[in-house]
């Protein structure tokens, strides 16, 4: 299956509205109540989250109308959902606002991610900024592309390859035990600078256009990753879960190493021997 341009305009625009009606209005601007938990006390969702995605489904349920559709929040709700991604032909991924946590305390370090997945395989990733209404996006073998409203898309790409000393990346230590957290900056030590800024949207939109060199995420949920794999691959970058396996959407279980060239991630695997 090949998106005509239609229809991944469509999308783009689709996400680009909903970030205008149903998220902006409530960022920095939450009511107490509208704010919940789902796994556990920092697992957070928000009124914003169902709206957004009910309103990107509907706009998907029209654009592609034969696709099954998985977001983040349904999926909450309901797992079984999840299966849709290996047992439908075509499946649009969502993740309404990835980055919840900031967004409940008003940092401007969250996204949009959308990723279609066709019989199992991500065709399509986009990886969009409410804030500042830019995005990057790829179409399978066609290259990654940065744009926003006011100019042409440009190609973007990771930069080359560095000694892991001037290297920047990102841990997902969030998803630690606190009292692991420690142990695991220290296995990190020889790495210029390690972050956590609990958003994959960024994470991803980062390395894929040269301001950072690497990710490492200990877990594999979909709507973070299944986009950002894609639009990473088709600027030019390397990734694997576990060490040696080629990313798709329908795995569940590993960790992911992401960076800008197979040289940084053998750095990075070499410094997580013993990590989960």
């Amino acid at each position: 299956m090949t998106l005509t341009t239609r229809q991944t305009d469509d999308l783009i625009e689709a996400v680009r509205d909903t970030g205008r009606k149903e998220i902006m209005p409530h960022f920095r601007n939450l009511a107490p109540l509208s704010v919940g938990t789902k796994a556990d006390a920092k697992d957070l969702v928000t009124e914003a989250d169902r709206a957004a995605e009910i309103a990107i489904a509907t706009a998907v349920a029209n654009i592609l109308p034969q696709a099954s559709i998985v977001g983040e929040e349904a999926v909450a709700e309901h797992p079984a959902t999840l299966d849709a991604i290996g047992t439908s032909g075509t499946c649009v991924v969502i993740d309404p606002i990835d980055g919840t946590g900031n967004f409940v305390e008003g940092l401007a370090v969250f996204g949009t991610i959308l990723a279609v997945v066709h019989n199992g395989e991500t065709i399509f990733g986009l990886l969009y900024d409410p804030v500042l209404d830019d995005w990057i996006c790829a179409t399978r073998g066609e290259g990654a592309f940065y744009a926003n409203d006011t100019k042409a898309p440009t190609s973007v790409a990771p930069r080359p390859a560095r000694p892991l000393g001037t290297a920047k990346g990102f841990l997902s230590l969030d998803n630690y035990p606190a009292t692991d957290r420690a142990d695991i900056l220290r296995k990190f030590d020889p790495v210029y600078q390690i972050r956590d800024i609990r958003c994959s949207c960024h994470e991803y939109r980062l390395v894929a256009s040269g301001q950072a060199d690497f990710l490492r995420s200990c877990s594999l949920n979909p709507w973070d990753h299944a986009a950002g794999l894609l639009i990473l691959q088709e600027a030019g970058g390397w990734a694997r879960v576990g060490g040696d396996r080629r990313y798709v959407p329908t795995l569940r279980e590993g960790h992911v190493i992401a960076a800008s060239c197979e040289q940084v991630a053998n750095g990075v695997r070499e410094l997580s021997v013993g990590l989960p």
